[in-house]
C-alpha cells in the first residue's frame, strides 16, 4: 500500500516558557513561517498544514499561501491538536513538525520521510534524534534526551540525565529529541485518545506517553543538530547558526518563496 504522508506544525500563542514565540520574527518572517517554508522546500510531503487554534496565526499562515486547519484551544500539546486536525485530511501517516524548528534542513525531512516510506517493520511511530555534542548538555533541561538502543528503538526520555557513566561511553546510546516526530494516522488518534502518562505529566515530554504505554518509538538518526528556539535566551544561538554557509543559502531560498 502507498503510504500518503502529511506535515502538521501545531501552533499557538500561549506558550509557558516563551509567549507568542511562534511569530518571533527571524529576518523579518515569524519563526513558524520559517519551519513550514522549509518543510515546503524538502519536497517530501504530500501536503503542509498548520493546525492551530489563534486567528492571529491562522491569519498570518493564510497571508503567506499556507493552510490552515482550526482546533479545539483546549488542547495540551501539539500531538492531541494535530490528532484532531488529521481526522479532516485523507493520508496514512502524520509527520508533527514543531514550530520552534526553525533551521530544519530539507535533505532531514527527506530522510525522515524516506525512513517512514522504508519501514518493513510495522512501526506506528517514529522520532528524529542528533548527537549530544557536550556534556553540559545533558542537563540542559529545555530540550529532551533519549536513551536509543542497538536498534534505534527509543527506550525513555528525559530532560536531565540519570546516566552516570562517562560522557564518550554514554554519548552513542544518549541523543537529543528532535522536533520532527512521525506517526502512521490510525496510531496518533489512538495515542491521543489515551490519558496522559504519569512521566509525560511530570516532565513536560509528550513521546512518553507512547513509552509508558509500551509502543514502539524508533530514533532516525541524524548525524548532526540544530538549536531551536524553546526559550527567549536561545534565539541569539539560532540567530549565529544562520550566519553558515549551508543555513544561510536555506535562508534566502526561504525568503524568496
Amino acid at each position: 500500500m502507498s503510504k500518503k504522508i502529511v506535515a502538521f506544525i501545531p501552533a499557538h500563542l500561549a506558550s509557558v516558557r516563551f509567549p507568542r514565540k511562534v511569530l518571533y520574527e527571524i529576518h523579518g518572517l515569524p519563526m513558524i513561517e520559517h519551519v513550514r517554508r522549509r518543510a515546503l522546500l524538502s519536497g517530501a510531503f504530500d501536503d503542509v498544514y498548520v493546525a492551530t487554534c489563534d486567528d492571529e496565526v491562522q491569519s498570518l499562515i493564510e497571508k503567506h499561501g499556507g493552510k490552515v486547519i482550526r482546533t479545539a484551544n483546549t488542547h495540551k500539546n501539539g500531538t492531541s491538536r494535530i490528532a484532531e486536525a488529521v481526522q479532516k485530511v485523507d493520508c496514512s501517516h502524520v509527520v508533527l513538525l514543531q514550530a520552534d524548528e526553525p533551521l530544519l534542513l530539507p535533505e532531514d525531512l527527506q530522510f525522515f520521510v524516506k525512513s517512514i516510506k522504508e519501514d518493513q517493520v510495522n512501526t506506528v511511530s517514529w522520532n528524529a534524534t542528533g548527537p549530544i555534542e557536550a556534556v553540559d548538555e545533558l542537563d540542559r533541561h529545555s530540550f529532551v534526551k533519549c536513551f536509543v538502543n542497538e536498534k534505534n528503538r527509543i527506550l525513555f526520555c528525559f530532560r536531565r540525565s540519570p546516566a552516570f557513566g562517562k560522557f564518550e561511553d554514554t554519548n552513542k546510546y544518549i541523543r537529543k529529541i528532535l522536533g520532527i516526530i512521525g506517526y502512521t494516522k490510525e496510531f496518533l488518534v489512538q495515542i491521543a485518545s489515551l490519558p496522559p502518562a504519569p512521566f509525560e505529566s511530570i516532565e513536560f515530554i509528550e513521546q512518553m506517553r507512547i513509552l509508558e504505554n509500551e509502543y514502539s518509538l524508533k530514533s532516525v538518526s541524524l548525524d548532526h543538530t540544530f538549536p531551536s528556539i524553546n526559550e527567549p535566551g536561545e534565539v541569539d544561538e539560532v540567530l549565529f547558526k544562520l550566519k553558515d554557509s549551508l543555513q544561510d543559502s536555506y535562508l534566502k531560498q526561504v525568503l524568496a518563496i
